[in-house]
């Protein structure tokens, strides 16, 4: 796949623990290599070595940005059932999520 063919939406695992979201028009792989080698400075330069643990692409920057700010405000149990592929269980941590508080 070619640079300019849509993006993808990726979540990163930190050193520390921590998950990072972000979007990318270049290969999943190319990105992670770019912020482990330090060239974005911010969240993940502070928490090196980073891994790839989720990637999913779209054909429209749109979606793809609608997605990473969707994931991003996600609780980190969210975002480790999307990590595991675990659909029945995102759904039910979507249901918690969405009852009103007391």
């Amino acid at each position: 796949m070619r640079e300019h063919d849509g993006c993808w939406v990726y979540l990163l695992r930190c050193a520390d623990g921590a998950y990072y979201c972000g979007t990318t028009r270049l290969e999943p792989e190319i990105r992670v290599a770019e912020h482990n080698s330090g060239k974005h400075p911010g969240f993940t330069s502070k928490r090196l070595p980073v891994s790839l643990v989720y990637a999913a692409h779209f054909q429209e920057i749109t979606d793809a940005i609608a997605a990473e700010r969707q994931v991003k405000g996600w609780s980190r149990a969210k975002k480790e059932a999307l990590i595991r592929g675990d659909w029945d269980g995102l759904k039910v941590l979507a249901r918690r999520s969405a009852k009103p508080s007391p």
